[in-house]
């Protein structure tokens, strides 16, 4: 949007330049009129106009990048239920306070304007309606009214309503108020002013020019050089404007200008030309990702996050859906890949390893190693048949017969065989692994790994948002069976393989059955880093479960299971004070904060405790937690004594 706004305004200074020194001074006041409203509308069109002939691409320092590598399966992913949430940038807030405050703007010009008719007293003729204004001697029209004083005098009269009528006749009202709309458009755009500006003028020599030519020219010159009150609304047309009247009685004197002249608008062709042939260029450097998307910025090419790889993935398919030619660049501040729309049978791989029709390339700079997310080889162009031959490497689209699980040697699809096959694997031995539970850590795993020449599995690489998570896809896939090798062109060759494995927690909230194991399995770790103080309230409580009477949370009172009311009333608390963290939120940051506290023998919260996978995560818990309010401390033989509790509170983002 950005590199939009940019271009119209910079096409509507080339316009605005031509005008004012090559067409301003000349008569041609209708020739004029239309090219100012003209070339303000190719401002708005040009940015989107790309002629085929005039495409040509800006050449950079890239290496070509051959076929994919990566095998087609969408490994394992379990449901998971998501709260919305709604981001609006700083930007959209200026723009729609901006239009917003335009808008009021001319809202207050037109009530302006209606005031001033209850005014007057209304007379109605053929062509136009008079609204006459007591007390005053202003003259001006809006669409078919024309407003004048009654203090102007009857031989003005005559002139004013000519040349008024002139603005009615040729609808120039039109032309203000669509520039007084673009004004609430493009508010933020002081070319729109000087157009509005420029076409008012204009607007004044138009209507001059033609009651000249029907009255007596010294006679309407010294009707412009008098002074009357003027009405300062921008989009009707004044017939006493201070700062015109010296232009126009300029222009009534001045010759009208040679046929010849006209030849100026000619100048628009090559110009135009020069725009289209600009908008039609391919420039990687145009744009950003907050603009058209066609360059995205990551922390690293070679490893990047799960969401930086979807947002990848989702652009890439979204051009390559598109008939029309397209590249985008993927870039840190070192490396860079660049993918171009081609005819050509080459593609690359994203999210879930679906191929996309793209031709990859890698800047100079990219480090000579598979990337862990594309895994071209770097530095020099990608030629599988010369890895083939150099490593008896063949990917997997093109190996004449792919990789065999045991067993399935007579199937007819070997290819789907082989995905369905690790599909099954996948899901037989998977395994969460507890400890990435309890932290609430999930996401994608990345892996790849090669069937070698023996059908052994080897060169495992793996990449995922956590080593716990990493750890468990690599045990699965080193749990794959020995298999019949691959082949190509009768030799048994080396066949890599990559898909994802998702790991996603069963649901979004709290578990109340697993308080007490939780607190057992934490309070070692988390607790030995408080206090000195807080160590030993916690060393001399009763466990939640192990009091005789546990606290009782207010309005529990009377109810046979004070337990039970107990963690509902703990998780109606969380509902109800629950507050993502903004900053969390723009960082894609979620997971699971584990929180302790203690209940004391009072029955005040204290030495609240949090362990989760982000400060600001861990801040929001403890805050909601102290505000739980003061409890029935629990007993045991009667007596008051300490009762830990502890929660786990997901924070999930759709």
């Amino acid at each position: 949007m950005i590199q939009y706004i940019l271009e119209c305004i910079a096409f509507q200074l080339v316009f605005l330049v031509i005008y004012d020194f090559f067409l301003k001074r000349e008569t041609f006041f209708q020739w004029n009129r239309f090219y100012l409203l003209s070339t303000f509308l190719l401002s708005l069109l040009l940015p989107f106009v790309k002629i085929e002939a005039f495409k040509t691409t800006v050449e950079q320092p890239y290496i070509e990048y051959g076929e994919e590598l990566w095998g087609v399966n969408n490994a394992l992913v379990l449901g998971a239920q998501e709260p919305t949430g709604i981001d609006i940038s700083w930007q959209t807030v200026l723009f729609v306070s901006g239009a917003l405050v335009a808008t009021l703007l001319l809202a207050y010009k037109l009530r302006q304007l209606y005031l001033l008719g209850t005014k007057g007293d209304r007379i109605s003729f053929k062509e136009f309606t008079q609204i006459l204004i007591p007390n005053s001697n202003m003259a001006f029209s809006f669409f078919k009214s024309i407003f004048i004083g009654d203090k102007v005098s009857k031989t003005d009269y005559t002139n004013i309503i000519a040349h008024e009528l002139v603005h009615i006749k040729q609808g120039h009202s039109w032309d203000l108020l669509f520039f007084e709309l673009m004004r609430i458009v493009g508010w933020f755009n002081p070319l729109v002013y000087i157009y509005q500006n420029r076409i008012s003028e204009l607007h004044e020599f138009i209507a001059d020019a033609k009651v000249a030519k029907n009255n007596k020219n010294e006679q309407y010159q010294l009707l412009l050089s008098q002074v009357f009150q003027t009405q300062n609304i921008s989009f009707i047309n004044h017939f006493f404007k201070s700062s015109l009247i010296k232009k126009r009685i300029v222009m009534l004197q001045k010759s009208q200008s040679k046929s010849v002249f006209k030849l100026k608008y000619l100048a628009l062709v090559p110009l135009i030309l020069g725009m289209l042939f600009y908008t039609s260029c391919e420039n990687d450097d145009k744009n950003s990702l907050e603009d058209n998307e066609n360059i995205i910025t990551v922390s690293s090419v070679d490893n990047l996050s799960e969401e930086e790889e979807t947002k990848v993935y989702a652009r890439l398919k979204s051009l390559a859906d598109s008939e029309e030619a397209w590249s985008l660049r993927v870039e840190d501040s070192e490396n860079s890949l660049k993918f171009e729309s081609t005819k050509d049978d080459v593609f690359v791989s994203g999210i879930n390893n679906e191929p996309v029709r793209a031709k990859m390339t890698i800047g100079n700079n990219g480090s000579p190693k598979y990337f862990k997310n594309f895994m071209p080889s770097a530095g020099k162009p990608y030629d599988w048949k010369k890895i083939y031959r150099e490593e008896n490497l063949v990917p997997f689209t093109y190996a004449d017969e792919v990789p065999v699980f045991p067993g399935y040697e007579n199937e007819n699809d070997l290819k789907a065989c082989f995905q369905q096959n690790i599909q099954k694997h996948i899901g037989k031995h998977f395994k969460y692994p507890e400890e990435a539970q309890k932290q609430g850590i999930q996401g994608r795993v990345s892996i790849m790994f090669t069937i070698d020449e023996d059908g052994s599995i080897v060169d495992i690489r793996k990449r995922g948002p956590h080593e716990l998570l990493e750890n468990e896809a690599v045990r699965i896939i080193e749990k794959l069976p020995r298999m019949t090798p691959g082949s190509y062109e009768g030799k048994t060759v080396k066949v890599p393989f990559s898909l994802p494995i998702t790991f996603k927690l069963e649901q979004a909230g709290f578990s109340p059955s697993s308080t007490d194991d939780i607190y057992a399995q934490m309070q070692k770790e988390q607790i030995a880093k408080l206090s000195t103080e807080a160590q030993i309230a916690y060393g001399n409580s009763v466990a939640f479960k192990e009091v005789e009477i546990p606290p009782v949370f207010p309005g529990c009172e009377n109810v046979d299971n004070i337990q039970d009311c107990f963690q509902k009333s703990v998780y109606r608390h969380i509902s109800e004070n629950f507050r993502y963290p903004q900053d969390a939120q723009e960082r894609r940051i979620q997971g699971r904060v584990l929180v302790i506290f203690l209940m004391d023998t009072s029955g005040n919260i204290t030495h609240i405790s949090t362990r989760g996978p982000d400060e600001s995560l861990e801040k929001e818990a403890e805050r909601i937690i102290s505000k739980l309010p003061k409890m029935t401390p629990g007993q045991n033989d009667g007596v008051a004594v300490n009762v830990p509790y502890s929660i786990p509170i997901a924070f999930k983002l759709q």
